[in-house]
């Protein structure tokens, strides 16, 4: 899945990455985030910082998750990716798979506060079979924080996803991790950080010695000696105020020949990288990098403090047919994700909202805006991954859920005042096919209802053959079969199994009615409707999709689509 299938759905951007000559200028920076002169915002909505954590798998990003919840007091010990037993049990990895095997399948959302800062935080799959669920995540945050591995450098996952920020002009903070252990050399990594993602990069703070000569960094932002304590992985590391490099208390704590490659090392910081530039990073255009290991808990505050301090307050939502700015005194929000039986004692279905404007209460009525109905939001609950309270209000910047029971979809906007609709929210063609049977054959109708959940809920494609019997998944990793048997099982009781299938990909076919109607009573062998009863063409090699475009000018076969209608 490449980052510029994304083109029709991210709206009026500057493209700065290094896709902007193969997208042929399609992009044009939108200044409305930047005009001189947008209102202040009310203060609970400018303290707001929404952004997700983003990786490579085993970058060490879920640890990195639990660390900023011990910071912030949300939790009292952070669980430990490949720890055992009851230490293993992350607060956001929820579902039993992640328990079991320790990786993220699923997005999951955090929201608490850090000193004067009210944090909505998104964890992300690394994994690139669950990167759908990852791009449509994006659409809701206003930064991302990505986490690189210092041995590892700038992985194949990290580059797809910095991509998709920069085709968003999010701004990006990294975490330079794992940093206690063996490592790349330090200019090494921010050089192959500018060459492969095209962005400047600039220190907020330098490790003090490598490996197990690690101790420390020394915080260029604020002046300070940060040391590391392997003793306790869960003890904030201790701080030392100083007065530049020629302060004695270096040498008290440093020692002499790590003091002198470090006062080299910033020597060549201030000559060959730029300094930190607060609107150059809301811009996207420079990108700070902080230094440190997760597991032992080092570096962790001082990134928490750069998100405050440096990262965006909420911003500007696309939208038709105006965009939606958080200022507004009426309260929208638009479904991101939905996830089904969270809480398997009441198989709910929980839609994420991310709040574009306003201040929402408890109990208000918004209009559904697909519908045209109104819901009374009457049970809104705020995240701690798979925990959950019940939420009085929210301002914009937050995300919140709304238990339902099927109502609301991916791509929902909800509104207190007119018919807007939020737009972006990109919905992907799949890139592997199977069928899919019940174990008992009884149990059919049982499986085209939880088929249908999971294809609500982004999980899968779900696409109903026009010719025979049964279903075809599609997915965009094979992991994500395993995932999807494991959970049929686990949250309906149903064994399932999957079988090759001989279509290879599909394509939505878009064109004027009576276009589509004589190409399905053509090809009725080739079609299938997805879970929203729109017209798909089951491909078994390129040859098919090129015969389309041969045959039938007037009509399209697209990769994608945006997961919302009028």
């Amino acid at each position: 899945m490449q980052p510029n299938m994304l083109e029709h759905f991210l709206g009026p951007r500057r493209c700065t990455s290094t896709l902007a000559p193969q997208l042929g200028g399609f992009y044009t920076h939108n200044m409305l985030d930047t005009f001189s002169n947008r209102p202040n915002l009310p203060p609970e909505i400018a303290r707001r910082r929404t952004f997700a954590i983003i990786s490579h798998p085993d970058a060490g990003k879920t640890t990195l998750t639990e660390k900023f919840l011990l910071y912030a007091g949300a939790i009292r010990m952070a669980g430990q990716v490949r720890a055992k037993g009851e230490a293993r049990r992350t607060r956001s990895d929820f579902m039993q798979m992640e328990k079991d095997r320790g990786i993220s399948v699923s997005t999951s959302v955090m929201s608490f506060d850090y000193n004067n800062f009210r944090f909505n935080l998104v964890d992300t799959p690394g994994h690139s079979d669950f990167s759908e669920d990852t791009y449509r995540t994006l659409t809701a945050v206003d930064a991302a924080v990505m986490v690189v591995d210092g041995a590892k450098g700038v992985e194949s996952q990290t580059q797809k996803l910095f991509e998709v920020c920069r085709l968003r002009d999010l701004p990006i903070l990294i975490f330079c991790n794992k940093m206690d252990r063996e490592s790349r050399d330090v200019f090494e990594i921010i050089d192959e950080i500018q060459e492969k993602l095209a962005v400047d990069v600039t220190p907020a703070s330098w490790p003090i010695g490598q490996d197990r000569d690690f101790i420390g960094c020394y915080n260029i932002l604020c002046d300070r000696l940060e040391l590391m304590d392997r003793a306790d992985r869960n003890k904030v590391a201790k701080s030392i105020e100083i007065k530049g490099l020629d302060d004695p208390k270096l040498t008290e704590h440093v020692p002499e020949q790590t003091f002198l490659q470090l006062t080299e090392e910033l020597e060549m910081v201030r000559e060959l990288l730029q300094p930190m530039d607060p609107q150059a990073l809301l811009n996207g255009t420079l990108t700070p990098i902080w230094f440190g290991s997760a597991i032992n808990s080092f570096g962790i505050k001082e990134l928490m403090d750069g998100i405050g301090h440096f990262g965006p307050e909420p911003q500007i939502q696309s939208a038709e047919p105006r965009h939606i700015l958080p200022y507004e005194s009426k309260v929208s929000g638009f479904v991101f994700k939905v996830q089904a039986n969270m809480d398997l004692r009441h198989r709910d279905r929980v839609a994420f909202v991310r709040m574009a404007s306003g201040h929402f209460k408890r109990g208000m009525k918004l209009t559904h805006v697909r519908s045209q109905k109104p819901m009374t939001i009457s049970n809104p609950v705020l995240f701690l991954a798979s925990d959950r309270e019940l939420a009085e209000e929210a301002w914009a910047g937050d995300i919140i859920g709304i238990p339902n029971h099927g109502q609301l979809r991916i791509g929902d906007t909800l509104t207190e005042g007119g018919a807007i609709r939020v737009t972006g929210i990109p919905s992907f063609a799949p890139e592997l096919l199977q069928g899919v049977r019940a174990g008992d054959p009884m149990k059919a109708k049982h499986l085209e209802k939880v088929l249908m959940q999971f294809a609500e809920e982004g999980a899968a494609k779900v696409f109903k053959p026009n010719m025979g019997s049964g279903f075809i998944v599609g997915v965009v990793g094979q992991l994500q079969f395993e995932v999807l048997a494991s959970r049929i099982k686990l949250e309906y009781g149903l064994l399932v199994r999957f079988e090759k299938s001989q279509f290879t990909s599909a394509r939505w076919v878009q064109g004027e009615k009576a276009a589509i109607n004589k190409f399905i009573n053509s090809n009725k062998q080739h079609i299938a409707h997805d879970h929203d009863g729109d017209v798909v063409y089951l491909t078994r090699l390129q040859w098919d999709i090129d015969r389309v475009v041969r045959d039938y000018p007037d009509l399209r076969l697209t990769a994608t689509k945006e997961m919302m209608v009028w």
